[in-house]
């Protein structure tokens, strides 16, 4: 590749920083999505300059009780910092998940608070944790007595308009010990509605000493500087952005945009790494909400037959020659797909 120079990134978002004794190597970090940031869309990111990835969300009793799903969520792609993201309800489970997780090579330890999903928070977990900030602080203590490396706390602004109580959940978690705070700029019953309010993650900010990362709605390079300005985090973190463009958040910190003739070599690429990491059978299924984000952002006039072919076929050879030839002719700038 000989790819584009990036002008429009700050310095600033391009340099290091630490979670306790763990170097970061820049600001723009890419979000644990669950069913998006498996291994391969981790290597990817990765691979293009994202600062730091972290796992699919990994559920801790699942974990403990040795389930083949929450192994494959905790792997390793072969790169340091390793970061897994932890969810739970109960300080047994996710202190002994943890201990698990950094036996098995993790570098940083997530607690994940923030998930709005209804599955998630209908056992208690995510950011229904943020209506008992009292029994979120005692699993929160339990994780970090439980290991020696870095623990790290994920959430929302709060349950909902009438209770935002981030800022006293980051502070006391903070004395509990944890290194870092992500804050997603909404609260839990607004889900993904509307825009994400940069403005209100600075009460957290002026309530902690550590390092704080600003997250939601977070798509170009001055959305990242304007999050920062007006939330006064240390870093961004980005998800949704990155779906269909696994090498996005490289590009925010200053990594080089892909030749619009090497977006299908990437998807390609992208789709013949599921294959192997899941296998045949079970690669077709999860590979297609990957394969209609590369579409939809670079192949948008596709329609009819041929893009349900790239969908629905079973035949892995099929789906690659036909997503080759979907973004190599119909291809835009990721720029102008934004």
């Amino acid at each position: 590749m000989c790819p584009k120079d990036n002008h429009l990134i700050s310095k600033d978002l391009a340099s290091p920083f630490r979670i306790g004794p763990v170097s970061v190597r820049n600001r723009v970090v890419l979000a644990p999505m669950s069913g998006v940031t498996d291994m391969p869309f981790r290597e990817l990111a990765w691979r293009f300059g994202a600062g730091l990835v972290v796992t699919e969300m990994v559920a801790s009793r699942e974990l403990v009780n040795d389930t083949a799903e929450s192994w494959s969520r905790l792997r390793a792609a072969g790169f340091r910092p390793h970061m897994v993201q932890l969810a739970g309800r109960e300080a047994h489970w996710m202190a002994e998940a943890a201990k698990i997780a950094a036996d098995h090579g993790a570098d940083i330890i997530d607690i994940n608070m923030g998930c709005p999903a209804k599955k998630v928070i209908g056992g208690y977990s995510g950011s229904a944790l943020m209506r008992d900030p009292d029994h979120a602080l005692g699993l929160i203590e339990a994780t970090v007595k439980a290991v020696d490396i870095p623990v790290t706390l994920k959430m929302r602004l709060g349950w909902d308009a009438n209770s935002i109580n981030a800022p006293e959940i980051a502070r006391r978690a903070e004395a509990a010990g944890i290194q870092l705070v992500t804050i997603h700029g909404r609260t839990r019953m607004q889900f993904y509605e509307g825009r994400a309010d940069w403005g209100a993650i600075r009460p957290v900010r002026d309530v902690i000493s550590i390092p704080l990362i600003a997250n939601g709605d977070v798509e170009t390079a001055e959305d990242a500087q304007e999050i920062l300005r007006r939330s006064g985090a240390d870093a961004v973190m980005i998800g949704r952005g990155c779906q269909g463009r696994p090498w996005h958040a490289g590009v925010l910190a200053g990594g080089a945009e892909p030749r619009r003739e090497d977006i299908a070599d990437i998807a390609v690429e992208h789709y013949r790494m599921m294959l192997d990491f899941y296998g045949e059978a079970v690669a077709i299924r999860h590979a297609r909400k990957h394969l209609g984000w590369y579409l939809e952002r670079f192949a948008a006039d596709l329609v009819g037959g041929d893009k349900a072919a790239i969908m629905t076929s079973r035949d892995p050879r099929e789906v690659a020659a036909r997503l080759y030839e979907a973004l190599a002719s119909g291809v835009v700038d990721s720029r102008e797909a934004a």
